[in-house]
């Protein structure tokens, strides 16, 4: 299978808020609730494609996962309790779900190198990722492909486990 990452085209609004939808579903069955009925919705992911910070995994052509790979930095990662890795600019992973057909295959694995890829083209060292205290598949995924618990940041008014990565 070939694995590729590219920005969302508006066209593919739809099919990115069904996998944010499922996520949100398969949050709820693990447990907890990190994203809520009303975040991210479909104005997140519009302003994500506007932004050109909306990204998709495809899996031979095929929308298998979303992302915000945002270059411009997270305010909320400003104040962390606890200390990053280093202060060199850096990308931010928000909103990282995968269709539910393509879940437990790995591919967590592969769009992280694929994220790491697209950093190094733009001289970008350094990957940041929050996610909640629940979240343990996603705390994980982070620790199986080398990202570092920094301490805790406040986003979007809760405290969310600060992980990143030197590349």
């Amino acid at each position: 299978m070939t694995y590729t990452l590219e920005k969302v085209q508006a066209w593919e609004l739809d099919t990115c808020m069904g996998i944010i939808d499922a996520g949100k579903a398969f949050q709820r069955e693990q447990g907890f609730t990190q994203w809520t009925d009303d975040y991210p919705n479909r104005d997140t992911l519009r302003g994500d494609i506007r932004d050109g910070t909306g990204y998709v995994l495809k899996a031979d052509g095929r929308v298998a996962g979303y992302m915000c790979i945002d270059f411009g930095g997270e305010p909320a990662y400003d104040k962390i309790d606890g200390q990053w890795a280093s202060d060199e600019p850096y990308a931010v992973v928000h909103r990282l779900a995968f269709d539910a057909a393509y879940r437990g295959k790995g591919l967590a694995d592969t769009t992280f190198r694929l994220i790491e890829e697209l950093c190094l083209a733009k001289d970008i060292h350094c990957i940041r990722v929050d996610t909640d205290f629940p979240n343990k598949r996603m705390q994980h995924v982070l620790t199986k492909n080398g990202f570092v618990n920094r301490g805790v940041i406040i986003f979007q008014g809760s405290g969310k486990l600060a992980y990143d990565k030197s590349l």
